[in-house]
């Protein structure tokens, strides 16, 4: 069973690659985390996470998801998480949340993706988007390959600074850098309230025709990257940049 989460369609593309090969059936985990549906999953087919990297680890809010929910089945575990660069250390995390939840882990496996973190990073242009994307395809396939073995994922050597941005970077990075204070819209906002429907935290409200962020943003860019009039910015962070939306 192929689980996923996606806020600008990375995740979502390497997922739906991985159910197309596999004939896993695929649940997209948008609808759940921002219900609070913890209710019990099934699956005899091990179960395949595929996530993006924040701050080099899973995101905080599918941790919590996995750590509240019930599985029931196969136990056994693969992780996929797509990044703009690198994956850190997360499998030391993700093991121990799989021990917790008395998974087997088959390990996680890196397969990078066109930035989106447009709060911090540039996103490419759809061109370069596209050729980034073809170049991550062996690296999905190859994962693809393992998962119909049903063996593990081959590890890789961490180096220290991986060590270190998975573990003090990421407990830093969001208590200081992951907020809504810095989001508003511009006058080139239509009050189409798209924003407000892809928000996984349900951290947007419309207002007088206007969207309000409140404090639990995750940064998925779902908000911003999806607006279809590039009406929304974060500070100055993302004037000029290029909004990524996954084009494939």
């Amino acid at each position: 069973m192929i689980l996923y989460f996606s806020g600008t369609g990375n995740s979502e593309f390497v997922a739906k690659r991985i159910a197309g090969e596999t004939g896993d059936e695929m649940i997209n985990l948008f609808e759940k985390i921002r219900t609070g549906d913890y209710s019990r999953i099934k699956s005899r087919t091990p179960f395949v996470f595929v996530v993006p990297t924040y701050a080099w680890q899973i995101p905080h809010i599918v941790r919590d998801w996995i750590s509240h929910t019930k599985f029931g089945g196969n136990r056994k575990a693969y992780f996929v998480m797509t990044c703009g660069d690198s994956i850190g250390n997360a499998g030391e995390y993700i093991e121990k949340l799989c021990v917790k939840k008395g998974f087997h882990y088959m390990g996680c496996a890196k397969v990078v993706m066109p930035e989106n973190y447009i709060a911090m990073f540039n996103a490419p242009e759809k061109e370069k988007a596209i050729k980034i994307i073809e170049k991550a395809l062996p690296s999905v396939d190859a994962v693809i390959e393992v998962i119909k073995k049903d063996a593990p994922i081959p590890e890789k050597k961490i180096t220290a600074v991986g060590k270190l941005s998975t573990s003090l970077v990421n407990r830093i990075f969001y208590p200081v850098f992951v907020h809504a204070k810095k989001f508003y819209t511009t006058d080139a906002c239509v009050s189409c309230g798209k924003c407000e429907k892809v928000c996984p935290m349900n951290n947007i409200e419309m207002v007088d025709g206007r969207p309000v962020w409140e404090d639990h943003c995750t940064h998925c860019m779902a908000c911003i990257c999806g607006c279809p009039e590039a009406a929304i910015e974060y500070g100055k962070k993302s004037k000029g940049k290029p909004r990524y939306q996954c084009p494939m």
